[in-house]
């Protein structure tokens, strides 16, 4: 089932990633000790290069705690990431992608609306952002046959720490409210954090 899964995933992404004239999704699988490897893909777009995890699904995600998981049952997600394209800086983002749609098998985490992921250290190297905020992305959820549940899609917006401890003190709205106080385009790999 877990193949047909993906295989159902990537055609859904790729129908609405792909930008028409545009060629297929390049690909990098990532692997982790321990785990299925998640495959990260890269579409080209007019203005933004679109990454989008591709194995998060494979399984529900659910309480690590449970002595039993049900391997039909429970919310599945995918993530993606949409930054500008700016001459490269954002080389290796597609490991930390990687590495936070593995976070539901390691830690347990499921993947939600307004959930932060904080890495603590740069999503790539020289980026001043050490996280993300989930919002549901343009991707519509794909529905899978019975009894399994839908797979949603996540935008994973990068956030500086500093914004990271706004949106656990004040909330995500404040947050929002900053961004578009300020005018701040969050595709910008080079944006400035909001003044908080």
């Amino acid at each position: 089932m877990t193949d047909a899964v993906l295989a159902t995933v990537r055609s859904h992404l790729t129908e609405h990633l792909t930008v028409p004239g545009d060629p297929e999704p390049e690909s990098a699988s990532v692997t982790f000790l321990g785990l299925e490897p998640i495959e990260v893909l890269r579409f080209r777009g007019a203005e933004l290069l679109r990454y989008a995890t591709l194995g998060c699904s494979r399984h529900p995600m659910g309480d690590p705690t449970d002595m039993v998981a049900d391997p039909t049952r429970g919310p599945r997600a995918e993530l993606v990431l949409s930054l500008r394209d700016n001459e490269g800086v954002t080389a290796g983002v597609h490991r930390t992608l990687a590495v936070l749609a593995a976070l539901p098998a390691v830690e347990g985490v499921v993947l939600t609306d307004d959930a932060l992921l904080d890495l603590g250290e740069p999503l790539w190297p020289g980026a001043p952002f050490t996280a993300v905020l989930l919002e549901t992305a343009d991707v519509p959820s794909l529905v899978l046959p019975e009894p399994s549940d839908p797979v949603h899609f996540f935008e994973a917006r990068p956030i500086t720490g500093t914004e990271a401890a706004w949106k656990r003190l004040k909330g995500t709205e404040a947050l929002r409210e900053a961004w578009e106080e300020a005018g701040i385009d969050l595709s910008d790999p080079r944006r400035a954090q909001a003044r908080l």
